[in-house]
């Protein structure tokens, strides 16, 4: 802004009183400065000075796409339900989109060009350092994911390692000796409950079998030729424990197509606790993520970076729900 003003011998007040169409500055003015504006590629963000006449009330969400989860991923669409009642008690609605690889741009221009007021970013995959460049340039926002020790970010997450720990340790103290793990490592969420998973085994004196760890996305539709091809081969397992409940319950129908029953052959555990995971056969053993506290914490660590606020991180407990599918 202070180059246009520069170039058009004006103040930059008068700039931004100008790029705001602000009858207070003569229309010629206007349009020299318009096309100033233009010629420098210069945006005006819209979403600062909608802030501070307090007229943007749509907050962007984000479900970043380079995973295989849905957003009709019932763990999804529980945080998305209390992230929309949260924000209605603030009287604002949201905008849900899914960005692919390729579009990190997309999310300053929801910001810089007034559309949100701000950012809840669900996941964060291979964006980490794009998101901390977004922060570094002052775009408010709050993401849930792993709780990275570099995030310049404001994050709520849950005790993923823990989570991991608990549901294995769970495992190997119904006697469980070969634990398979199915999640890709690479995801910093399920890459943590690996950790924890691992922590687990070797608590209990196990050595990981690297032919049980299958790294798969959440979601992924390879879970059953997994389990076929283990079948076909032999190889023993006596649990399995899945990185998000919705792999979890693939596995045990891939299991009762192979006439193998839970949990008196091999016992599962999921991840996250979704509401289906009580009501299957056999109910499945799963980590609880408190989905209603998450949601109203997006919303609040996103308000307070919109207020300028120093950037937060909740981490929140894990629970292990134990049921007819581990025990």
């Amino acid at each position: 802004m202070a180059d246009i003003a520069r170039l058009a011998g004006v103040s930059t007040a008068t700039v931004s009183r100008a790029l705001s169409g602000s009858p207070l500055i003569p229309e010629t003015t206007r349009q020299r400065i318009a096309e100033l504006a233009s010629s420098l590629n210069y945006r005006v963000n819209v979403s600062a000075a909608n802030l501070r006449k307090r007229d943007v009330q749509t907050v962007g969400v984000v479900i970043l796409g380079d995973s295989m989860q849905a957003i009709s991923d019932p763990f999804l669409l529980s945080i998305l339900g209390t992230v929309a009642d949260t924000l209605d008690e603030h009287g604002m609605s949201l905008l849900l989109t899914r960005l692919k690889e390729g579009q990190t741009h997309r999310l300053s221009e929801m910001v810089e060009t007034g559309q949100v007021s701000g950012l809840i970013v669900i996941g964060q995959l291979t964006w980490h350092d794009h998101l901390n460049n977004l922060a570094a340039r002052g775009i408010p926002m709050a993401v849930w994911g792993a709780c990275l020790p570099d995030a310049l970010y404001p994050m709520v997450g849950g005790d993923n390692e823990q989570g991991g720990y608990l549901a294995t340790q769970h495992l190997t103290r119904q006697g469980c000796r070969s634990i398979a793990y199915f999640g890709d490592i690479t995801h910093p969420e399920a890459g943590a409950r690996y950790q924890g998973y691992l922590r687990a085994l070797h608590e209990a004196g196990l050595e990981e079998d690297p032919r049980l760890q299958q790294s798969f996305l959440f979601g992924d539709t390879r879970i059953r030729a997994s389990i076929d091809a283990w079948l076909n081969r032999k190889l023993k397992f006596d649990a399995i424990f899945a990185a998000s409940d919705v792999t979890a319950i693939s596995i045990l129908g891939a299991l009762k197509e192979r006439g193998i029953t839970a949990p008196d052959q091999v016992k599962v555990v999921g991840y996250d606790d979704i509401a289906l995971a009580e009501h299957i056969h056999p109910s499945l053993s799963s980590v609880r993520q408190p989905t209603v506290e998450a949601g109203k914490a997006l919303v609040e660590l996103l308000l307070e970076a919109i207020a300028g606020k120093p950037k937060r991180t909740v981490v929140l407990p894990a629970q292990l729900v134990a049921r007819e599918s581990s025990q």
